[in-house]
């Protein structure tokens, strides 16, 4: 059968993956986390480095979040990071320290949805429940040649209603599930299939139809907004002030420079002026523009733009509602930042050091 095929092709071609090397519930747990919208290409040295930073559990929950999300620096999508952090408190607290087999209860866990939930339970535990990820959708839709969206709920849950039987089939949820994603990435990619090379291609409709590029459908993207953004590096007495972002703020616990989106009407420095003066309370003098960079996130586009400044009055007047620091230029890379700073730091000439780093201090006010 193709389930017996497709475990056959597995064996000899998977690619040989940390985490799956040592396949504990915590490792494949993270891995999942990682892994969601971000390339196992990307994630594999992060995944290194995480694990030597919080080896199990415990070292995780106990770990201060500052140091979760500089470990994480650079991967994006942070709220993954501190949905994982609390999450690992929760297992330490309420369940004992060992994480559930169970994927509902896994699934009331913090940042732990229906695919986290199925994917540690069957790759971990061998659960025998489907785990339908973007490679596992194309695989499907193709396989049964499905014409539902793929944007929409409707294919996701039709290709997980069809795999119901087939896991259970299979013997081996776990080497099932990581087959289908592994053919999704390597064989029934999204262009140039290699359709000679599928242990599935007897079985599978779209190839019979000639129909394997037009599948999965997939609607048309709205367009992607875009916006202007402008940040002031205030220095004072050989140091460049920082706050911290809200943790329920998208980049919620992360650094960054003060500013914001410039408003109509207004110049970039302007806009830097303006912001201090509203989140901090500060007059500031607008400089030279040190960068303009541009950077992409999921849903939006923006470009940025970073300004040296002085201050205008006394620095010790300021106010805000989140913590702040004053940072000499070469220690900035000890804490977490966005991505797009990192291209500032560039700008400057500074390198983040790596993630095995003492928790930074903090100001409040």
């Amino acid at each position: 059968t193709w389930i017996a095929q497709l475990l056959r092709w597995y064996r000899r071609h998977r690619r040989i993956l940390p985490w799956r090397e040592a396949p504990t519930p915590y490792r494949v747990w993270v891995s999942e986390v990682m892994l969601q919208q971000t390339q196992v290409a990307t994630v594999v040295p992060y995944f290194d480095r995480f694990m030597t930073r919080f080896p199990d559990l415990a070292s995780l929950a106990a770990a201060d979040l500052q140091e979760v999300l500089k470990a994480w620096e650079g991967l994006g999508y942070y709220r993954r990071a501190r949905n994982l952090h609390r999450a690992a408190g929760l297992v330490m607290g309420e369940h004992g320290g060992v994480i559930p087999g169970d994927p509902g209860v896994l699934g009331r866990l913090p940042g732990v949805g229906l695919y986290t939930a199925a994917a540690v339970a069957s790759i971990a535990f061998g659960v025998p429940i489907a785990v339908v990820d973007g490679n596992v959708l194309r695989v499907g839709s193709r396989l049964w040649c499905l014409d539902q969206d793929s944007r929409q709920a409707a294919l996701p849950r039709e290709v997980r209603r069809r795999l119901g039987a087939a896991v259970e089939e299979s013997g081996d949820p776990s080497a099932f599930n990581q087959a289908l994603m592994e053919l999704g990435a390597l064989v029934c990619r999204p262009r140039d299939p290699s359709c000679s090379e599928c242990p599935c291609r007897g079985e599978c409709l779209a190839l019979a139809a000639g129909r394997v590029n037009e599948l999965p459908v997939r609607s048309a993207r709205p367009a992607v907004p875009h916006y202007r953004v402008a940040v002031g590096l205030l220095e004072h007495e050989g140091r460049v002030l920082i706050a911290r972002r809200d943790e329920e703020q998208m980049l919620g616990g992360l650094w960054e420079f003060p500013g914001g989106k410039q408003e109509p009407g207004e110049t970039l420095a302007e806009t830097v002026a303006r912001e201090f003066q509203e989140e901090l309370g500060l007059a500031v003098q607008v400089g030279a523009r040190l960068c303009t960079i541009r950077h992409a996130y999921s849903h939006f586009r923006i470009t940025l733009s970073a300004y040296r400044c002085t201050p205008a009055g006394d620095v010790g007047a300021w106010r805000c509602g989140r913590p702040v620091a004053w940072v000499p230029w070469d220690r900035l890379g000890e804490y977490p930042f966005p991505k797009a700073n990192h291209k500032i730091f560039a700008a400057l000439g500074l390198a983040p050091p790596p993630a095995d780093l003492p928790s930074p201090a903090v100001t409040r006010r």
